[in-house]
Parts: structure tokens; C-alpha cells; sequence
């Protein structure tokens, strides 16, 4: 069972309580946590304008939260083993709260920078905690059906987030997208406090560990930490900045590659490291840690990328926008549980399978975009692409910890999030960047057909002239207006063909990846042993 070592021990956080409590109560935190990483998005622009900002300069309120964010998640398990898993995570839950309290109160946009680089520091050791909570609390035949109801908070909060930011900046003031955080914040740490427990064996490890002093690997905090902060900063901003033909990029992708260059080798050296390289390089691990990539450059990037088409291309609000998303999100709170129940009757690497599937189908169908899209082919969109995704989240989850022993699931839980995370940063990095060459190109196509010269721009000017005449321009107003209104047309069509190669390269991505979830081992199903599992294998 889950959390029970080889003399019987268990290394659960009920302490006695229902486990279902537990899951339910480490669930309000991961949906705060979530929903503010996809709330602030649609309220850059408000933000800009209240503190005197530019537009670049307010992207920075996004990458430095991401790069701490980054920084922390890696080595939350080795500090969650020192600190103690349940001290660790209220110490997370209370920085964030604070710091999302003081982000809203902030006047510059200095204070707001420094406050969410706070909250990114708070926020990054909450989800490695809690998966690590939920994989020891429960045996593995049900740890899929508790990260089903985890899930749901993990994937319905982006579905939900741009809707409840859009609607608070639109009827309030930014200030509330941060605010909300605080009474969420507050009934997580009184339920951890009153119900959580840590379990004895925690306790003795982390005495052990400390006895003769405490060792701390400083180079691999300093590896982990220009590692994947320069590489949060080489994704985010490199499209902006115009890639390699920014000195600024190309040495943060310098200071990246051969920070994970160094790193590797040293923390496969060490006997307590900061971070569990050999996980993922083991064949279970390794292979979910990939296939989570995956699913989060899908999950990050069209929760991105579906709002950004509707309101550049098809003039969306921000709330109109976060409502075409939230069937999605209905449809993904139904399918949880089905996913949970079916993971503990199917093997994993199937339901991976099915799911990936699942998702590159639904993202070809967004390939099907045309000019009148209404608002229902948004909304079902992305009711297609929820089907696969609880097919692949909760199976990854709980193949992840398969073979593993229990004083690994900290470092574990710590890794696959990662996963996510990277995977995230690199799908939008990636999208955006098709997406602006892909504008360029299709743009520098249609304007070269447009030649004076041909018939078909003569009739598209002439029918344009005889429109706005009809509306009460003279002739002369007209053709120069006709000729805005074709270059306006011709960059509009340009928009949308970019958009839909995003989704075909991302589709085929997805089923390439497809044969990957063969790699993985059997996992334990309800009423099979160990030794029956092993007999089948």
C-alpha cells in the first residue's frame, strides 16, 4: 500500500481521519494557486494603464512570478524533507496568501514586481507538497481516483480563470485578482492546520537527516536556480525580444544551457541532492515525466492561445472570451471522476494512449477555423480538448509514483511538476512564436496577390467602394477608405492562418507523442496484489 513501508509504518497525512478529507482540503489551496497563475493574464492592460506602465514592461508581472515559481518548484521536496512536509506546505500557503494581499495594495509597479516574485516563491512548493500529501495518503489503487478530485483544481482553474479575471477587472479594479486570493489562503491554512497531520516516520527521517548538522547542496540550489530561471526568462520574453538577435535572450539561453549542463552531472554525484536527477532517468519516471511536458505545453497554450485569437481576430471581451471556455470546464468536471474510476480499472499507459489521442484530434479540428467562427465552435472547441486531458493528467499522476519507495514521493512530486510547468512555458513560448513568423508569412503571401494590377483586388476594391458609398461616403472617401478596409481584411486573414497552424503543428506534436505511454509498467489495479501485478508482467 501507498505509504506503507516495508514494517508496516504509514506515512499518511490523516492521521486516522478520513483520506478523502485530506484531498478535499489540499484542493482549495492548488485552486487559488492555479487560478492565479491564469487570472492575471487578462488584466495586463488595466494594470499597464493604472501604474503608469508600458506593455512590455507589465509582461514582467507574469515572467518574474513564473521564473520564481521555477525556481522553487525543483527543490521543494528536499526542502519539504528538511523543513517537514506539513510545516513546509503552511509556510507556502501563508507566503502566498501575504503576498497576494500586498500585490493588491501595490502603487508601482516595482512593489507589484517584488510581491509576485514573493508569491512565486510561495506558490512554487504548494503543488509538490500536496501531490506528495495525496500519493502517501492513499494506496495505489486509489491514488487515481484522489488525483481525480486534485484535478479537478489543477486543469478546471486556467478553464476558469480568464472568466472570473475578465469579470473582476471589468465590474471592480485589478487590485480584486489578488484579493481573492486572501480568504481562500486563510480556510486552507486553518483545515491544515486542524486536519493534516504529519506522520511519525516523517518526523524520525527528518531527525535523521539532520543529525550531525544539516548539509545544504549551495551549488545545487545555484544550478537548479539559474537553470530553470534563465530558461523561464529565454521563454518568455524571447519573442518579444526578438530571439537570438537579442544579446539579453541569447545570454540567459547561454547561462541556461550550461547551468543544466553542470547541474546534472553534479547532483547524480551527491548523496543527499537538492535534486533527484536519477528519477528521470529511470524508465517510469522518466517516460511520465516527458508525457507530463506534453500535456502541459497543451493545457498552458491554448488557454493562452484560444482567448488571444477571440479577442484579437474576432474582437472578443475578456469575460466573453473566459465564457467560451467554460464548458470546457464543465466537461472536464464531469469526465474527473469517469477518469478516476477508469485508472483503477484499466492500465495507464492505455488511458495515456486514448487520451493524447483524444487531444490531437480536437486540436486538428481547430484547424478548421474559418473567418465567421461563431461563438458555439469556440465553446465546443475546447469541450473536445477536455475530453482527453483527465485521460492523460490522472494517469501520468499515478503512474509517476509506480516502484517508487516512500521516501522518494517528495522529490517525485516535485519533478513531475516541473514537467508540467516547463512543458507549459515551452508550448506558449513556442505557439507565440508560430504564431508571429506565421502572421508574417502568410501576410507577405496575401499582400503579394493583392497587386493593383489583378482583377480579382480591382473587383474586392470596386465592390468595397460601392459599400461605404451606399453608406454615405463620396467616391473619393470611399476608395481610400476600401483600400484600408482590404489591408485590414488581408492582415485579419493573415491572423487566422497563423492561429491555424499553431493547432496543426501542436496536433501532430501530440500524436507523435502517442506510442511514448508504451514505456510505461503496469500499474496496481483494485483487488490485484503486488505479486499478481508482477505474475501478469
Amino acid at each position: 500500500m501507498a505509504g506503507v513501508p516495508q514494517d508496516g509504518e504509514s506515512r499518511s497525512a490523516a492521521g486516522g481521519r478520513n483520506p478523502w478529507i485530506i484531498a478535499v482540503v489540499v484542493s482549495i489551496a492548488t485552486f487559488m494557486l492555479v487560478l492565479d497563475t491564469s487570472i492575471a493574464n487578462v488584466a495586463l492592460r488595466n494594470i499597464a494603464g493604472s501604474l503608469a506602465a508600458g506593455t512590455d514592461e507589465s509582461t514582467w508581472i507574469i515572467t518574474t512570478y513564473l521564473v520564481a515559481n521555477s525556481v522553487v518548484i525543483p527543490v521543494s521536496g528536499w526542502l519539504a524533507s528538511v523543513i517537514g512536509r506539513k510545516r513546509y506546505y503552511m509556510l507556502c500557503v501563508a507566503t502566498f496568501t501575504a503576498a497576494s494581499l500586498l500585490c493588491g495594495l501595490s502603487t508601482s509597479l516595482g512593489m507589484l514586481i517584488f510581491f509576485r516574485i514573493l508569491q512565486g516563491l510561495g506558490g512554487g512548493g504548494m503543488a509538490p507538497s500536496e501531490q506528495s500529501i495525496l500519493a502517501d495518503t492513499f494506496p495505489p489503487e486509489k491514488r487515481s481516483q484522489a488525483f481525480a478530485l486534485y484535478g479537478i483544481a489543477i486543469i478546471v482553474a486556467p478553464t476558469v480563470g480568464p472568466t472570473i479575471g475578465g469579470w473582476l477587472t471589468d465590474h471592480f479594479s485589478w487590485h480584486w485578482i489578488f484579493f481573492i486570493n486572501v480568504p481562500f489562503g486563510i480556510l486552507s491554512l486553518s483545515l491544515v492546520q486542524w486536519l493534516v497531520a504529519e506522520p511519525e516516520i516523517l518526523r524520525r527521517e527528518r531527525n535523521g537527516r539532520l543529525r550531525g548538522g544539516l548539509k545544504i547542496d549551495w551549488i545545487g540550489f545555484l544550478l537548479v536556480a539559474l537553470a530553470l530561471g534563465s530558461l523561464e526568462i529565454f521563454l518568455d520574453e524571447g519573442q518579444r525580444n526578438d530571439w537570438f538577435a537579442s544579446n539579453f535572450i541569447t545570454a540567459f539561453a547561454l547561462v541556461s544551457v550550461v547551468s543544466f549542463v553542470l547541474l546534472i552531472p553534479w547532483e547524480l554525484s551527491r548523496a543527499d541532492p537538492v535534486v533527484d536527477m536519477r528519477l528521470v532517468f529511470t524508465r517510469q519516471f522518466g517516460t511520465c515525466f516527458l508525457v507530463m511536458m506534453a500535456v502541459g505545453a497543451v493545457l498552458f497554450s491554448t488557454t493562452q492561445i484560444l482567448p488571444q485569437l477571440q479577442q484579437s481576430t474576432f474582437d472578443y471581451t475578456a469575460t466573453l472570451s473566459g465564457l467560451s471556455m467554460m464548458p470546457g470546464g464543465i466537461c472536464m468536471l464531469m469526465l474527473m471522476p469517469v477518469s478516476g474510476f477508469v485508472s483503477g480499472v484499466a492500465q495507464p499507459k492505455y488511458l495515456i494512449m486514448a487520451g493524447m489521442t483524444a487531444v490531437a484530434i480536437a486540436l486538428w479540428h481547430l484547424t478548421s477555423l474559418y473567418p465567421e467562427a461563431t461563438f458555439s465552435f469556440f465553446a465546443y472547441a475546447r469541450i473536445y480538448l477536455m475530453i482527453g486531458l483527465p485521460f492523460l493528467f490522472i494517469p501520468i499522476s499515478t503512474a509517476a509514483y509506480v516502484g517508487l519507495p516512500g521516501e522518494k514521493t517528495n522529490q517525485a512530486s516535485s519533478l513531475i511538476n516541473v514537467a508540467r510547468n516547463i512543458g507549459g512555458s515551452v508550448g506558449v513560448s513556442l505557439s507565440n512564436t508560430v504564431l508571429a513568423q506565421g502572421m508574417q508569412v502568410h501576410q507577405s503571401h496575401l499582400v503579394a496577390n493583392t497587386v493593383p494590377s489583378s482583377p480579382a483586388y480591382q473587383q474586392a476594391i470596386r465592390l468595397a467602394t460601392q459599400h461605404l458609398m451606399a453608406q454615405g461616403s463620396n467616391m473619393v472617401e470611399a476608395q481610400r477608405q476600401a483600400v484600408g478596409l482590404l489591408a485590414e481584411t488581408i492582415a485579419r486573414q493573415a491572423s487566422l492562418l497563423a492561429y491555424i497552424d499553431v493547432f496543426r503543428y501542436s496536433a501532430i506534436a501530440t500524436a507523435v507523442l502517442v506510442p511514448l505511454a508504451l514505456l510505461l509498467k503496469s500499474a496496481p489495479q483494485r483487488g490485484q496484489s503486488r505479486r499478481d501485478l508482477q505474475a501478469a508482467e
